[in-house]
């Protein structure tokens, strides 16, 4: 894999599990909860999950590809602001987007 296709593959799966907590009522999209909407704090944690392991592929992808550099605070600054960006449509959708009912 090149490091443009690696780069992109990062950016894709930063997008898709920043908005994986928003979209759906389970539990990192596989385990069902005894609440029938998920709290907004469960919905923070698991973003915070996915951020950890978004990064931990991100980190071997670059392994895979050559050397892996080392980060200072800046970069996971950046990279938590991002993920927090991406996040922003599937917030959209769960708290300020107007749900109507079916009509049957």
């Amino acid at each position: 894999m090149g490091m443009s296709a690696g780069g992109a593959l990062v950016i894709l799966l930063a997008v898709l599990g920043a908005n994986l907590p928003f979209v759906n009522q389970r539990l990192l999209g596989l385990v069902g909860l005894k609440w029938a909407v998920k709290p907004l704090w469960l919905r923070l944690v698991e973003m915070a999950v996915v951020y950890f392991v978004v990064g931990a592929l991100g980190h071997l992808i670059e392994s895979g590809i050559g050397n892996v550099f080392s980060q200072s605070w800046q970069f996971y600054a950046v990279t938590a602001s991002l993920f927090v960006v991406f996040a922003f449509p599937g917030f959209v959708y769960r708290y300020l987007w107007r749900h109507r009912p079916a009509t049957a």
